[in-house]
């Protein structure tokens, strides 16, 4: 029996106690009929004998009412039919009325216990929906496993008497406990069973140790959370075992698996809220200092350029710390133009200008302006004929690749090659930028496409690791895909794709 509420103070009386009650009122029901008789024919003693298995069978249970049945119909068969002080019967009369009197006894014992039981059962169905309300009301503020695991325990414990454990899937995929104040013992190969199949287990080999064990797995449609473990007695006064008391038991399982749910989806935005801030905040700072240091830059730029034009010429030694100065210049000014365009790529600030355009104008004019960068490496270029127009912003895509090709030229050997292919694919054009220096270096090939993310840690290259990332950011705007990796043979390999789309047809003049 679930324990909902402290039992009646009759009801926590012992069988023997309780059939002792019933023999004290058979007694005051005996004593009263004594008085009476005489003045009261006999159908009106037998309804005092009545009244007393009526109160029996409504306050001591259906054991006690049957005691009381048999000792009022004996004592009123003894004592007050003719002969007296003998249980023999020579009246039919007093027969029929003894017989009718035992039936009825024994149905009002039924019913006024039947009324008992099902009071009662009412009563804890009340006292379990009121405290099943409240743990959901305090789960609904809950925001942590421990929280979550104490609550459960209380109410399983005070509730329905058993035992729990919670048991959490962590980041590796493993069951690990969460504290709780009545730990039991775990068999972890069944709680895997029951998160894994997302169906009820139920261990019955444990009897010898006077109780089983039932893992109810929490879960809910995107996630699975752990498991809830359960002792059960084996004995009713040893724990909850009732059909009842599992089933109450599965619908806590059901309402931690949403409180679970619910917490993770908090987590998940808060977490998101966070990076947003986070990359909103970073965007603002990079705009912020990029501004500020172009202009200083250009100045540097400006004042390299006229120690050319002084005269009379300025030394050799002169010219070349000029040079130097004009090339670190340029590379700084490069720098503050990727961080203006992740800047502005990261806000939103840039929309496409799509247009349809042929994908080999876009390869040329990114060599064209990557010609100085390329000087001191050959690039082999191959790209298959008859390519269709793609829907591109062609200065982003520009971008795109120059970023690749500079990438390439910095962190590959002086005199190697770069190859540079065009294929077309079933639903795409690839772009295919090689190179031949050290690699990546990297495990992931998705880290390499963060911000300030470096591929190979030992290159002594200049750069911020922002190249990579602008090139995704602008691949993805477009719909597309873009792959980063180790050659087979050495170096590294980006590769992009864009899908083909429905170009416009060009009809033909007519002459």
């Amino acid at each position: 029996m679930i324990a909902s509420r402290p039992p009646t103070p009759l009801h926590q009386y012992s069988r023997t106690k309780r059939f002792g009650l019933a023999l004290l009122v058979c007694l005051g029901a005996t004593v009263i009929a004594a008085i009476l008789h005489g003045r009261v024919d006999a159908a009106n003693l037998a309804m005092i004998y009545l009244l007393a298995v009526l109160l029996v069978a409504a306050n001591l249970g259906r054991d006690a009412a049957i005691v009381a049945v048999v000792v009022c119909v004996g004592s009123f068969d003894f004592l007050f039919v003719p002969p007296r002080l003998s249980l023999v019967i020579n009246d039919f009369q007093y027969m029929i009325t003894l017989v009718v009197m035992l039936v009825t006894a024994v149905v009002i014992a039924q019913l006024a216990a039947g009324l008992r039981e099902h009071a009662r059962d009412a009563e804890q169905r009340e006292a379990n929906t009121h405290a099943l309300y409240d743990l959901t009301r305090k789960l609904a503020g809950t925001l942590t496993w421990d929280a979550v695991q104490t609550h459960v325990t209380a109410y399983l414990e005070g509730q329905l008497r058993m035992r729990s454990q919670l048991l959490r899937v962590e980041a590796s995929g493993e069951l690990e406990e969460t504290p709780a104040s009545a730990p039991i013992l775990i068999d972890r190969h069944l709680a895997r069973v029951a998160l894994d199949s997302r169906e009820i287990v139920r261990n019955d080999k444990d009897r010898g140790t006077g109780y089983a064990t039932v893992y109810l797995p929490l879960w809910a449609e995107s996630a699975t959370f752990g498991v809830l473990a359960l002792r059960l007695g084996e004995h009713p006064q040893e724990g909850g075992a009732t059909d009842e008391a599992l089933t109450l038991a599965q619908t806590v399982a059901s309402i931690v698996s949403v409180v679970l749910d619910r917490v993770r989806l908090s987590d998940a935005a808060q977490t998101a809220a966070v990076e947003t801030q986070t990359e909103r905040l970073r965007g603002s700072i990079l705009s912020a200092l990029s501004h500020d240091v172009r202009t200083p830059l250009t100045a540097m730029v400006g004042l390299a350029d006229s120690l050319f034009l002084v005269k009379p010429a300025l030394p050799a030694d002169a010219l070349d710390t000029a040079q130097a100065l004009r090339e670190q210049a340029d590379r700084l000014a490069g720098l503050v133009s990727n961080l203006l365009e992740m800047a502005r790529l990261k806000a939103g600030a840039v929309r496409l200008r799509l247009e349809w355009q042929p994908v080999e104008e876009v390869i040329g004019s990114s060599l064209k302006l990557m010609g100085a960068a390329l000087a001191r490496h050959s690039v082999k270029l191959s790209i298959d004929p008859g390519l269709p127009l793609l829907n591109i912003d062609a200065v982003l895509i520009e971008r795109v690749l120059c970023n690749l090709l500079d990438n390439a030229a910095k962190y590959s050997p002086d005199g190697s090659v770069i190859d540079l292919s065009v294929r077309r694919l079933e639903h795409a054009v690839e772009v295919t930028v090689a190179d031949r220096g050290a690699g990546f270096q990297s495990e992931n090939s998705a880290d390499l496409f963060g911000m300030f993310v470096r591929g190979s840690s030992k290159s002594t290259a200049f750069g911020a690791g922002l190249g990579l990332s602008i090139c995704k950011t602008i691949i993805d705007a477009h719909g597309g895909t873009i792959v980063a990796e180790d050659r087979e043979d050495g170096g590294a390999r980006v590769r992009f794709a864009i899908a083909l789309g429905d170009p416009p047809t060009i009809e033909e003049e007519v002459a």
